[in-house]
């Protein structure tokens, strides 16, 4: 993976090997600020709209600007400033975590979200992270098998907190995933 600064921050030229056609495409990751909260919603909100489970939108500017204020929301933009996708981070301890993984419904399958998680992992290991983290909702079968392509595996189970938030009748559980750095 190559890396240049544009305008503070660091764009990335990514080459992932378990591509079909072996490339990402030109993505400058940064870290969100408060003003790109405006942009950062529809987004994330338009990639989980899949979630027809939940009665709530996946975010808000309440949820995001209390998520931002403990880690680190990061934001792929392809050269023109298009915002394609996001990732939530935080570091606990030796341990990075990942959530809310969202891409452009437009973008999905591009590669965007494979460039993201790479560039969140790399900047885990330069914090010293020896692992990271990530949990997918039971209610979402497809996901475990593209994070196990990407090096996850399943290490465990957790409530989920949001289940007031589901329609009536359903339930729901976090399928926690992790890989090795």
């Amino acid at each position: 993976m190559t890396f240049a600064v544009r305008d503070g921050a660091l764009c990335t030229a990514a080459t992932i090997e378990s591509m079909a056609d072996n490339t990402v495409p030109d993505l400058c990751v940064r870290a969100a600020g408060d003003a790109d909260r405006p942009r950062l919603i529809p987004l994330i909100n338009a990639a989980f709209a899949i979630e027809t489970f939940l009665e709530i939108t996946r975010t808000d500017e309440e949820r995001l600007a209390a998520m931002m204020a403990k880690g680190t929301v990061l934001m792929a933009e392809d050269d023109s400033g298009h915002l394609l996708g996001s990732v939530y981070t935080e570091l606990r301890g030796t341990r990075g975590y990942l959530g809310m993984l969202a891409v452009d419904p437009v973008h999905q399958g591009s590669g965007v979200g494979r460039g993201l998680l790479a560039e969140a992992e790399r900047r885990f290991r330069t914090q010293g992270c020896e692992a990271v983290d990530i949990t997918v909702l039971s209610l979402r079968p497809e996901l475990p098998p593209i994070y196990r392509r990407l090096g996850f595996i399943e290490t465990g189970t957790e409530e989920f907190a949001g289940a007031r938030d589901l329609k009536p009748g359903l339930e729901c559980h976090c399928i926690v995933m992790s890989k090795k750095l």
